[in-house]
């Protein structure tokens, strides 16, 4: 008898394939993640911006800008040397009557800053923390002003758009 030789075992089993199922699962975990937290975010901001409805009306009006022109220079002593300073302002509101108001006062708002710019000290002014101080008082002083004049405050910012010292 002749001795048959059996061909190599060649099987057509399928391959065993990992399965996608952990996968699946970790990409729908994320996105499940990745939605909750954006709605939260959502939510939260969403609540901060309906907190008044000044604030609510606000948002819905156009900024409105007002520059004081020309720029107020000013000068004043520090250690027995005379400083310069030269500063641009600009008021930011969203009450068209507000700017009228101020536009209307310009007089009155630049002696309130000249004095204000001119009593300041130059190792204070000379840093941010000193600028964004006067800043704030330059606002108070407009808004001084503008209340006086129109009930309310009405100017909602005031930028510094120069600053030079010398």
């Amino acid at each position: 008898m002749v001795d048959e030789e059996q061909p190599d075992a060649v099987s057509d089993a399928p391959v065993q394939r990992r399965s996608r199922m952990p996968l699946v699962i970790g990409v729908l975990a994320v996105l499940a993640a990745l939605g909750t937290g954006g709605y939260l975010w959502q939510s939260r901001h969403a609540a901060h911006g309906t907190a008044g409805k000044t604030a609510a009306a606000d948002l819905g009006k156009a900024e409105l800008y007002l520059p004081l022109e020309p720029a107020f220079v000013v000068n004043f002593r520090d250690n027995d040397s005379l400083r310069y300073l030269q500063v641009g302002v600009t008021l930011m509101s969203h009450d068209p009557e507000a700017i009228n108001v101020a536009k209307a006062a310009d007089p009155v708002l630049r002696d309130g800053l000249v004095a204000l710019f001119s009593n300041q000290n130059f190792s204070i002014i000379s840093d941010a923390a000193g600028r964004q101080k006067l800043q704030q008082q330059a606002l108070a002083t407009v808004r001084k002003v503008v209340q006086a004049r129109l009930g309310r405050p009405g100017i909602d910012a005031l930028y510094f758009t120069s600053f030079v010292m010398q």
